[in-house]
């Protein structure tokens, strides 16, 4: 599959597994589309479960965004849904797409939020229609 990918792909996906490598307690990470497609998602995480959070993702985001607007709170910029066993965290990218985040129950919240923070800066603009588009179809959705 990754060979089917261009090098500005390929440079994404390697963004996404590199921030759960170098942040402590950082698990998996997805990135998900506006209409709630996996677009992304870290090297060793397990496609079916991969799917299913893009799906939680998605519906959470979806939520928020909407809730945010309801009550004029501007925008949603991030969620923080904590278990009993870590932590999922959901973040706005552009256009209704986000990154979707699972850590361990020792990951320190902070950190976490402020990688993702510059995670989103720094690749956001990279997330293009055509680069969408391929993510897409590499995945088969």
């Amino acid at each position: 599959m990754n060979n089917q990918l261009s090098e500005d792909a390929k440079n994404f996906t390697w963004l996404i597994s590199n921030f759960v490598g170098d942040v402590h307690g950082v698990e998996h990470a997805i990135v998900v589309s506006s209409d709630g497609l996996l677009l992304a998602s870290s090297d060793g995480f397990p496609a079916e479960h991969a799917e299913q959070l893009a799906a939680i993702a998605s519906g959470l985001h979806s939520l928020a965004v909407g809730g945010a607007k309801l009550f004029a709170k501007a925008e949603c910029e991030q969620l923080i849904v904590r278990m009993r066993h870590g932590h999922l965290f959901v973040m706005s990218i552009s256009d209704g797409s986000c990154l979707a985040v699972l850590t361990s129950v020792d990951a320190d919240m902070k950190v976490v939020a402020y990688q993702m923070t510059r995670l989103v800066e720094n690749a956001a603009h990279a997330l293009t229609p055509q680069l969408r588009s391929q993510l897409r179809e590499v995945l088969g959705n």
